[in-house]
């Protein structure tokens, strides 16, 4: 009865154009990001931020910026953690060779470079698409980490090719204990997530869905297929190398090149699968069940008795179970949770009444 819609009319084009048009979901947003600043760390401890949040909130900004591409646009790519990896880089040299460099605008000036660099890797999708395109985005993730190691100029001529963050300082406070880290990571991605939610609602994002859904019916109504999907590239490539310095300095503290390799561009594809193609709201839903449910896996194998299953056997075991589950949830619902989620909803809108 108190997620109900009754009375609350629009009047105005402003009013009609809100993301959340609902009085409830509004102040349930409010309530969840107040408890976020302010809840979380006040009840969190370090285990939380360093472990669990902030990977969680650096994979879910990754998602948004793959799923612009891929989810919104209908570009295929495999090379997302090769452009999290020029961001990181592209930050760490800004800040180490330019004094003075404010960090947050090293960490946007790294997003600039990885969405120049995956503009560049996104020319094919002029000519080419869907699996032809996925191979060409893949020669992405390999080009950029042979560059990376190769060239030690990069790692500032470190033998073991490893990068360190420098201390997370902005406008003289100090964010580099854990819960300032996680601070500082919420505030970017809630920033982000902002932004992104109006980008896909604005010219451009219905610009992407059309060239999605039938490009050849979008070019005929006079969109501009080579701006819609070069813009595509660079803006998936600034939100995914905004998201690889925030995993380089404020998750890992210290990266190598091969810290983005293939594995990673699947972590954040199987997270926009899951959480579904084509919402904001998937890219949280994605994340979490990428970074909690190996940790639930984790605690189970824990209560197993002692010697019941080798280690190297249960950690295989684990990702077996991972991968089936994955599996058997996509047959059920392709739609990802950001479906089950809006299901959810619509059920409450109604209630008691049957849906």
């Amino acid at each position: 009865m108190l997620y109900r819609e009754a009375g609350q009319l629009a009047t105005s084009y402003s009013a009609e154009r809100r993301i959340f048009h609902l009085r409830q979901d509004r102040i349930g947003l409010l309530a969840l990001l107040a408890f976020a600043f302010i809840g979380v760390p006040l009840l969190g401890n370090d285990y939380w931020f360093s472990a669990i949040l902030i990977p969680f909130l650096v994979l879910s900004l990754a998602g948004l910026g793959l799923n612009l591409l891929t989810g919104y646009a209908g570009q295929l790519s495999l090379g997302s953690a090769a452009f999290m990896a020029v961001g990181a880089f592209a930050a760490y040299n800004l800040q180490l060779r330019i004094p003075g460099m404010p960090l947050l605008l090293s960490f946007a000036l790294g997003g600039v470079v990885a969405a120049a660099v995956a503009l560049l890797f996104g020319l094919p999708s002029l000519r080419i698409k869907g699996f032809y395109l996925l191979v060409s985005t893949l020669a992405a993730q390999f080009v950029v980490e042979w560059v990376l190691t190769k060239f030690s100029w990069f790692t500032n001529d470190n033998a073991s090719g490893v990068i360190t963050s420098p201390p997370l300082i902005i406008a003289g406070l100090n964010f580099s204990s854990p819960a300032g880290r996680y601070l500082l990571t919420l505030s970017l991605v809630v920033l982000l997530f902002w932004l992104g939610k109006n980008l896909v609602r604005s010219e451009l994002g219905r610009n992407w869905m059309a060239v999605r859904d039938m490009d050849t019916a979008a070019a005929v109504i006079g969109i501009r297929l080579f701006k819609a999907k070069l813009l595509a590239f660079a803006i998936s490539g600034f939100y995914l190398g905004i998201a690889g310095s925030l995993w380089a300095f404020a998750y890992l503290g210290t990266v190598e090149p091969h810290g983005f390799d293939l594995s990673r561009s699947f972590q954040v594809l199987f997270i926009i699968i899951i959480g579904g193609l084509g919402s904001v709201a998937g890219n949280f839903l994605g994340a979490a069940f990428i970074v909690l449910f190996p940790i639930l896996l984790g605690n189970l194998s824990a209560l197993l008795p002692v010697g019941l299953v080798d280690s190297g056997q249960l950690e295989n075991i684990q990702k077996m179970l991972f991968g089936a589950l994955i599996i058997a949830f996509l047959i059920k619902e392709p739609e990802g949770l950001a479906r089950l989620w809006q299901r959810f909803r619509q059920r409450a809108r109604v209630w008691p009444l049957r849906y």
